[in-house]
């Protein structure tokens, strides 16, 4: 506001366009007159200011609300303004304001919608848009036509009744919705409980009423179940399968048939093994290993064929689809399939005859493939290892059999050297997991280092993936369409913003070409292996990527440096590995073409899912890492200083990698930001503090209501 409008009142054309201007940098803000006033520095009288304010609504320029605030018009268009509006598709993001943001394919910025425009639409909901993209370099606003594909339909909330009926009031911080429930859908639901309800009849938000029905009450008196379960909740997974689901599941037989014996190849006689975590009780993949006489050695990856038990158009495959994924929660599992299936059927445990869906390969003395086999099987497996009995076997050279797990070692090794040579880029890294009490409470924290064990399945797997990909892909044309396992090449900005971090650490990275990308960032992660920096370097070399999606659209996978890749390994809890193996098994014998754009739907839902699931399983490890740290508060820990923004640093703890900030006011000086916010230097004492720099810092508080975390320092590295 320059000097002249603060010192004198202004016309009212200037004072309309003062109005406007300040209302259209606020679009997610309502003000009173008073407030603009204020705000803009203008010193006209209420009256006036109310007038212009009534003008601007005449125009079509603001907009008012019952209490008298105005905003402005987000849909407003001048005549002969450069704007189109037109209907696009999108996915809404709502912000802590109450509006959202929508996110359009192929669109480069996002729609900015009020709140008052959302049309009923909530967080994550695909949704219509009348949408105007302004040429001048504002960004695109519009509203919501209609919602498209709701995310969920059932929410955590407060159960309050009433004399003819209850309402539920949703606690979601993302979602303000009150659900009508009548008496017949209480369930067992009394006044005050916390609930699960499901939304039966949306009708529309904020407008008209929302019916739902109770699926299940929520014990809060124990605070960790009651997390987890709005955790999975939250984010759209239902904690309970239905009757008819569980029915379902429990009406399947394990029988084998003549009908079986007659499509399948009977492998119950090779040595057969799976090697899995030491808590794991669904077993998706087991190894196969045969030496032959010429030389040669033949290698099964055999999988559990849940397309056996879980029929397309079903109870069970309408339930997995929607599912969509298994969420790997800190202490608990919830199933894409019910545990009949996932722990039972389909699992390949030791001693049991299992239906399979296994890939063959045959390698020569030089370790080259010359020969591959797909199709269905039965297998019996000899032995269940862990990670760390099969790593006791690779390391010692003996045990049980010591051979096969030797000789898939070797081979592994050579495969992987392979996928590295042709641009798969190494993000590995290790992770750590709680050790829980008996009522799930964090009491320790250990480290997963993965290797040569973790490696050998990891390696096969993707040996799998990629060569059934690549057989569905090159059988015809025209092609055939498939559920792709696709990675875009990396965000342009973000690589050069960490090729600028990395060079102010000494480290160059190469991003002219896809292939010097993946050469650079190699080297960045091996390069920074032994250091600090890997802790801080490695996460944002992971943040320039693309996110990796399905898709019947094959663009090749670039991290992985394929360009045939799938999902085919694990269908117990992906569903996305169910449909590459129902594609797969009717093109192997004949030619089968599913409906693409029916395909592409499923790919997106999965992916959708999958997100959710990544969501949930962070916020999960997040609340036990406050957890966790909420008994240690006083006590001083290592950690590295991972980011700088302007009110403080946030620190990652060593051993639980929990992250917390440490603010500048709570130091005795204030501290100068190095432009590109990699350090910060003290004003008075010349104390540095980079990213990178090893720490102590004594935990002040946790708050496990909104899971943060305040540290102080008490040693830095730099002065």
């Amino acid at each position: 506001m320059s000097k002249s409008t603060k010192s004198k009142k202004l016309p009212q054309r200037f004072l309309q366009q003062t109005i406007h201007k300040f209302l259209r940098n606020k679009p997610s803000k309502v003000y009173s007159p008073r407030t603009i006033a204020q705000k803009t520095g203008v010193k006209n009288s209420k009256d006036s200011i109310v007038a212009a304010l009534r003008i601007l609504e005449n125009k079509g320029k603001v907009i008012s609300s019952k209490d008298g605030r105005y905003a402005a018009n987000p849909n407003y268009r001048p005549q002969g303004a450069n704007s189109l509006a037109k209907l696009v598709v999108g996915t809404l993001d709502v912000i802590t304001s109450g509006a959202a943001f929508a996110s359009v394919e192929g669109q480069p910025r996002d729609i900015y919608i009020p709140e008052r425009y959302l049309g009923g639409g909530l967080h994550k909901d695909k949704v219509e848009i009348e949408a105007i993209f302004s040429r001048g370099g504002r960004r695109p606003e519009g509203k919501v036509v209609r919602v498209l594909e709701r995310n969920r339909n059932s929410f955590l909330g407060a159960f309050r009744s009433y004399k003819k009926n209850a309402v539920v009031y949703i606690t979601d911080p993302k979602v303000e919705l009150e659900v009508t429930v009548l008496p017949s859908d209480y369930k067992d639901a009394e006044d005050g409980d916390t609930v699960v309800v499901e939304i039966t009849d949306f009708g529309k938000t904020k407008v008209g009423r929302l019916y739902g029905v109770i699926k299940a009450v929520i014990n809060e008196e124990n605070r960790n179940e009651f997390e987890m379960n709005s955790i999975l909740i939250n984010n759209g997974f239902d904690i309970e399968f239905s009757n008819a689901v569980l029915e379902a599941s429990q009406a399947l037989s394990d029988k084998i048939t003549a009908e079986d014996l007659a499509e399948r190849l009977d492998l119950r006689n090779i040595d057969t093994f799976t090697i899995d975590p030491v808590d794991a009780k669904d077993f998706d993949d087991a190894l196969s290993f045969v030496r032959h006489d010429n030389g040669h050695v033949e290698v099964g990856v055999h999988i559990a064929d849940v397309t056996h038990f879980v029929q397309p158009g079903s109870v069970l495959d309408e339930e997995a689809l929607e599912r969509s994924t298994s969420v790997y929660l800190v202490d608990r599992v919830c199933p894409m399939l019910p545990e009949r299936i996932s722990n039972e059927l389909c699992s390949l445990r030791p001693h049991e005859d299992k239906f399979s869906f296994s890939a063959i390969f045959t390698f020569d003395k030089e370790g080259k493939i010359v020969k591959q086999w797909f199709g269905k099987t039965l297998i019996h497996s000899k032995r269940r290892f862990t990670y760390e009995e099969a790593q006791e076997v690779i390391e010692t050279g003996s045990g049980d059999l010591a051979d096969e797990i030797i000789s898939l070692n070797k081979l592994a090794h050579k495969l992987k050297e392979e996928r590295f040579k042709n641009g798969s880029i190494d993000f590995d890294s290790d992770e750590v997991r709680f050790v829980l009490d008996e009522e799930r409470k964090p009491i320790g924290v250990k480290r997963k280092v993965r290797k040569d064990a973790h490696k050998l399945v990891e390696e096969f797997m993707l040996l799998a993936n990629r060569r059934v990909a690549k057989y569905v892909a090159k059988k015809t044309k025209p092609e055939i369409p498939y559920v792709y396992r696709v990675h875009d090449l990396p965000d342009p900005e973000r690589l050069i913003e960490l090729a600028l971090l990395a060079g102010e650490f000494g480290i160059k990275l190469n991003v002219d070409t896809p292939k010097n990308i993946a050469e650079s960032l190699n080297k960045l992660t091996s390069s920074t292996q032994d250091s600090t920096l890997a802790n801080v370097l490695r996460p944002m070399a992971i943040r320039t990527m693309a996110k990796a999606t399905y898709s019947t659209d094959n663009i090749g996978h670039y991290g992985l440096g394929f360009d045939y890749y799938s999902h085919f390994t694990s269908p117990i809890r992906r569903y996305s590995d169910v449909l590459a193996h129902r594609i797969l098994y009717r093109n192997l014998t004949g030619e089968y073409r599913a409906q693409k754009d029916k395909l592409e739907e499923k790919c997106l839902h999965i992916s959708n899912r999958e997100r959710a699931a990544i969501q949930a399983e962070r916020e999960s490890i997040k609340y036990k890492q406050v957890e966790y740290l909420s008994g240690l508060v006083g006590e001083e820990l290592p950690g590295v200083i991972r980011s700088i923004i302007d009110k403080g640093l946030f620190v990652e703890l060593e051993e639980s990698q929990a992250d917390g900030m440490i603010r500048f006011d709570r130091f005795d000086e204030p501290f100068i930001l190095h432009p590109a916010k990699i350090k910060a230097t003290g004003a008075r004492s010349g104390l540095i503090l980079r990213i990178g720099d090893p720490v102590v810092v004594k935990i002040l508080k946790v708050d496990m209501e909104r899971k943060q975390i305040e540290f102080e320092l008490v040693q830095s590295t730099n002065k």
